[in-house]
């Protein structure tokens, strides 16, 4: 949930990694400013443990289920969802370009006893790097981008044959900006104000272009709505404010 240090050319924004990398040391704290993000995580650790299981044909049950898959955490911020996935036995790569987030997400790392490669980088250098792998998480990043079809190209050159990509944003719409914005930013105080900009949101329709043209297959659609009478989140139908796109790459003949 972070952009990208400042370069020439890219997808990184300098304003936003600044934003992310004041508020680092709050990561781990469920109470803080990333306490949205908190409550958000289990909706999103079951649905990425729900469908990798499925499409890998593991066993949802097991403690390992993620064993021998390499996974990216690609802006994975102090890492809130790259632990989990190393705890369910997978080959973590946790990139982010503030380097404050790495250093807050390593410290983490080790207090926890697991083994995470954490690294400062960018989607670019990474794609450029010739890294690959099967199951690419691209979680609550795209709206912080400077620009998204390029990073979009960059994350799903990575995903191998038969591998998935996991993308979870914001929609640009007036119910998301009443709802994730103006509510969750300056009615209820959830997170910073300027934590999103309306213009950065980014439709559905934005997203399944770029990776279509990547190579990749859209193969299922999520809404994630709120419930104020529970305080959870939970999967629906609507995607008219939270939403989770999948997709997949062919396995090569």
């Amino acid at each position: 949930m972070t952009g990208k240090a400042q370069q020439s050319k890219g997808t990184i924004d300098s304003e936003e990694v600044a934003r992310f990398s004041a508020m680092a040391e709050q990561w781990w704290d469920p109470t803080g400013d990333f306490k949205p993000l908190h409550k958000f995580n289990p909706v999103r650790l079951a649905y990425i443990k729900q469908e990798v299981c499925r499409h890998f044909g593991r066993d949802p049950k097991a403690a390992d289920a993620f064993k021998g898959l390499r996974f990216l955490d690609i802006g994975c911020g102090g890492g809130l969802l790259s632990e989990p996935m190393a705890r369910l036995g997978a080959d973590v790569l946790g990139a982010d370009a503030s380097e404050t987030n790495i250093k807050i997400a390593r410290l983490h790392m080790e207090n926890s006893g697991l083994d995470i490669d954490y690294r400062a980088e960018t989607a670019e250098k990474l794609a450029e790097d010739g890294e690959t792998f099967d199951v690419v998480l691209n979680m609550e990043v795209v709206e912080h981008v400077a620009d998204v079809p390029l990073f979009l190209k960059a994350t799903s050159q990575m995903v191998r044959p038969g591998g998935l990509m996991f993308v979870a944003t914001i929609n640009r719409t007036l119910k998301a900006y009443a709802l994730a914005i103006v509510g969750a930013e300056f009615v209820l105080r959830w997170l910073p104000k300027g934590t999103h900009s309306y213009e950065k949101l980014v439709k559905p329709s934005e997203i399944e272009g770029p990776v279509k043209d990547a190579g990749l297959k859209i193969i299922d659609r999520s809404g994630v709505s709120y419930n104020p009478l529970t305080d959870t989140w939970s999967q629906s139908r609507d995607m008219d404010v939270n939403y989770m796109l999948l997709a997949e790459r062919a396995t090569s003949s």
